[in-house]
């Protein structure tokens, strides 16, 4: 069953046919309560037109055997006071419901006890000769008329002759109209009910396999893309503009974001590799001449290697931990007391702070430290004389500015300069350019603190670095 309604068009088609269902069963039901309500209306109606017919003739004074009684086939009785039956149809056999059970009248005087009828109590004391009273609807009931048996609804009329005689007229009117039409009805809807259920499962079979035709689409694009590798392909957008087109659009910026991540983190493979090359082959060269001659050893030339790879290592796993979301430390770091840390022991480095007092912001004192060295690194390495630190509030944000008086970084290359691996012509040597992962690590870690690094220029003409962090709350 599970496997049955495994597919969201299979459990639409179900879902459909049950609301459908629900709803023709509801409106069936109150459909034929409705028609058999107007139907026995109706019967009462007749009965009652009867009762009054024969009423009528009672209260001007016809005598009960001048009285038109079979004319319509309808069962009719005619009780006096007493219970006792005066007049009745003529082949009437047999009757229930009325509460008088007899079908052939006494003529003559009748006893004056009470046999129970339970309409007499009803009958209204107040009429006056010849007047005829408001009628009562007695209940539903049968009656066999020459053979003959069918339900009735009866209803009785009490009446006042001229004589003085009170009596009550018990008139029936068929219901074998209101059984047939109920019947009818229902057997339509036995019929017709399952035809349009069917219809309605097949329709919304089809339209929900047209509307899931580009979710399909869709997948196997997506099976093909996985099995193939190849980030490059998309999905196939309809156009529709609904619901399916905006999740194709949405799976295709996915495929756009993952290939650009993938593509990014294979360029940062292999610029890494690249840049262990270099300081491994050179140590290496370097111990295996020392193995062979010791004399020849550049002892210094392997220290400066080994740092290097050293701080490389260090950088690429900051970087691995920063690509994998590692979130800062909520802790309250002095920008003010970091800058000066951070500047102490550089020759021809001041720092300058404002007048505010502390600027505390919220984060990973390591790493914001780590971003003040790489830019007071980077200042240094391409300054002539002078770097200047500058920690001030700029109203709810904290901004560190480093300026160097050296030759300012091109509009062009402002924003590549923050890319990992990237050193501009001027920066390649392998002595004064670094590995070029200072800047990117610097800005990685500043928007994972929420804020901003950029590069404006200074006004001694160099390069100026702006870092903008959201102030720690009080």
């Amino acid at each position: 069953m599970s496997r049955l309604f495994g597919s969201v068009r299979a459990r639409a088609t179900l879902a459909a046919t049950l609301v459908v269902a629900v709803a023709l069963v509801a409106a069936g039901t109150a459909v034929l309560l409705s028609l058999r309500s107007n139907l026995l209306g109706e019967a009462g109606t007749q009965a009652e037109r009867s009762a009054r017919d024969v009423a009528t003739s009672l209260a001007v004074g016809t005598r009960y055997p001048e009285l038109n009684l079979d004319d319509d086939e309808r069962p009719v009785q005619v009780v006096d006071e007493a219970g006792t039956l005066v007049a009745a149809t003529e082949d009437l056999d047999r009757i229930t419901g009325t509460g008088v059970d007899a079908v052939r009248p006494v003529h003559g005087t009748a006893d004056d006890t009470d046999d129970g009828n339970p309409d007499d109590d009803d009958t209204d004391a107040s009429l006056e000769a010849g007047e005829i009273g408001e009628p009562a609807t007695v209940g539903d009931g049968t009656a066999t008329i020459d053979g003959d048996t069918e339900d009735y609804r009866f209803v009785a009329v009490p009446v006042e002759t001229r004589a003085g005689d009170r009596l009550t007229v018990y008139a029936g009117a068929p219901l074998s109209a209101e059984h047939g039409a109920v019947n009818t009805a229902l057997t339509v809807m036995l019929i017709g009910f399952p035809l349009l259920l069917a219809v309605v499962a097949w329709v919304t079979w089809l339209v929900t396999r047209r509307a899931l035709r580009p979710v399909e689409g869709i997948r196997r694009e997506m099976a093909a893309i996985t099995a193939s590798e190849d980030l490059a392909r998309r999905v196939p957008v309809p156009g529709t503009y609904d619901e399916v087109a905006r999740l194709a659009s949405t799976t295709n910026e996915t495929l756009a974001a993952l290939e650009s991540s993938v593509e990014r983190q294979r360029r940062f493979v292999a610029d890494a590799s690249h840049e262990l090359r270099s300081p491994i082959a050179s140590l290496r060269t370097q111990l295996e001449v020392a193995a062979a001659h010791p004399e020849l050893l550049d002892l210094d030339g392997a220290v400066e290697d080994t740092v290097r790879l050293q701080r490389l290592a260090a950088d690429l796993l900051l970087l691995a931990r920063l690509d994998a979301g590692e979130r800062p430390a909520d802790g309250r770091v002095d920008l003010a007391a970091l800058a000066r840390e951070a500047a102490g022991g550089r020759a021809g480095v001041s720092v300058r702070v404002g007048d505010e007092g502390p600027v505390g912001v919220a984060g990973s004192r390591g790493q914001l430290g780590r971003v003040l060295a790489n830019l007071l690194d980077n200042a240094q390495r391409h300054a002539r004389s002078a770097v200047e630190v500058s920690v001030r509030r700029d109203g709810d944000v904290a901004v560190v500015a480093v300026a160097d008086d050296g030759e300012g970084v091109p509009a062009a290359d402002r924003e590549r300069i923050f890319e990992r691996f990237v050193r501009l012509d001027a920066a390649r040597s392998r002595d004064d350019g670094g590995a070029g992962l200072g800047l990117a690590i610097a800005r990685d870690v500043a928007v994972r603190h929420g804020g901003t690094l950029t590069v404006h220029d200074a006004p001694a003409g160099g390069a100026l670095f702006e870092l903008r962090l959201p102030g720690a709350r009080a």
